[in-house]
């Protein structure tokens, strides 16, 4: 396929509802026979591992790629100076290094927030007064989480939704006003941002003696984790204390889970029960595997997360992942960043990967 076709053929894919198994392999190699023939570095590694789109019949034999590898190489079917997004990351390992994921249209990955957001966040709902906790795009131009926050908003806010990071960090007294006007409206309000600008907010409203009950129907999604950024809390902690200041039950508390090296993001439906199950949609599938075998584990067993994300087209859409996890039935459970033997094996598995793309 060409770019232009795969791109069309994806559109229509996320469009259609659901996809059972077979459509979803039929649509995975062809995704992968693309990546094979324009993503140089890539074709090497499948090679080396025996692994063609003459060879590869099912979509859980297409090759993973070692998620730190993209601070390695320009993983890209086309040139990287032809992308009309480039999303990196923060570089808060490796010494700074960050990232990249080049992007030559964002119509496939805009198609894949938004559709998504609205089945497992929106919840069907068109429209919702949104508070923004996170920098905007001008600010952070090269953040997914930045573009995926102004999309939410553009798309599925009311016209007096607005973000509440500015140069200065987090506005306090303009955020607790936004609260205080939800609060009286009646009207359900959503909280989005990064899960440590959360933390911050809960210290400051801790500090002014403040709590607030935003009208039923509000919600709240966090994303990331707190580590170097604020002072670190519980999950159970977390949910509870968001809980108790805004007066939104930890079953609207919904997590998401996503990462610049994908084009999809995962959810759950609530932090009721931690850790919840996460999901995502029809164009994404995951597995826990052995690092190093690459095999899947079986249901129940502790492994490392490998997804196959079919909207990350022109990167590569098989990603071994450094997050621990189990999978369960409707999904999986993630348990944090691997440890141990597993993160041995993701460590062999980055080295086996770039000496094969090298050449």
């Amino acid at each position: 396929m060409t770019e232009a076709q795969i791109i069309a053929a994806l559109l229509g894919f996320i469009d259609r509802g659901e996809a059972s198994e077979a459509a979803f392999e039929e649509m995975a190699l062809a995704v992968f026979a693309y990546q094979f023939a324009h993503n140089q570095p890539y074709r090497r590694f499948a090679i080396q591992r025996g692994r063609t789109p003459l060879t590869v019949r099912r979509w859980r034999d297409i090759p993973a790629v070692p998620i730190t590898a993209f601070k390695d190489l320009t993983l890209s079917c086309t040139p990287p100076e032809e992308a009309q997004a480039v999303f990196m990351t923060s570089g808060t390992t490796q010494g700074g290094i960050r990232g990249k994921s080049h992007h030559p249209t964002l119509a496939v990955w805009d198609r894949s927030m938004l559709v998504n957001f609205r089945n497992r966040f929106m919840q069907q709902r068109e429209r919702i007064a949104m508070g923004i906790l996170f920098p905007d795009e001008a600010a952070l131009p090269n953040s997914s989480l930045a573009h995926y926050l102004a999309l939410a908003k553009r798309e599925c806010g009311t016209s007096d939704s607005a973000g509440f990071i500015g140069p200065d960090g987090l506005d306090i007294p303009r955020l607790i006003a936004a609260l205080e006007r939800a609060e009286a409206s009646g009207e359900p309000y959503a909280l989005l941002g990064a899960s440590f600008s959360f933390v911050h907010l809960l210290d400051a409203l801790a500090a002014a003696g403040r709590r607030f009950a935003l009208p039923e129907g509000s919600r709240i999604l966090d994303t990331g984790g707190f580590k170097g950024q604020s002072r670190e809390m519980g999950a159970d902690a977390f949910y509870d204390a968001l809980s108790v200041a805004l007066g939104v039950p930890r079953a609207a508390c919904i997590n998401m889970y996503g990462m610049t090296e994908l084009s999809t993001q995962f959810y759950d439906d609530g932090n009721a029960i931690y850790p919840p199950v996460k999901s995502g949609p029809h164009w994404i599938r995951s597995r826990v595997v052995d690092p190093v075998t690459g095999h899947d584990l079986p249901e129940g067993a502790t492994g490392v997360l490998l997804h196959h994300d079919l909207a990350h087209f022109n990167c590569v859409s098989a990603i071994l992942t450094e997050d621990a996890g189990i999978i369960v039935e409707g999904g999986f459970k993630l348990l944090g960043r691997v440890d141990g033997a597993d993160s041995k094996g993701c460590s062999l598995a980055v080295a086996a990967f770039l000496k094969a793309a090298r050449g």
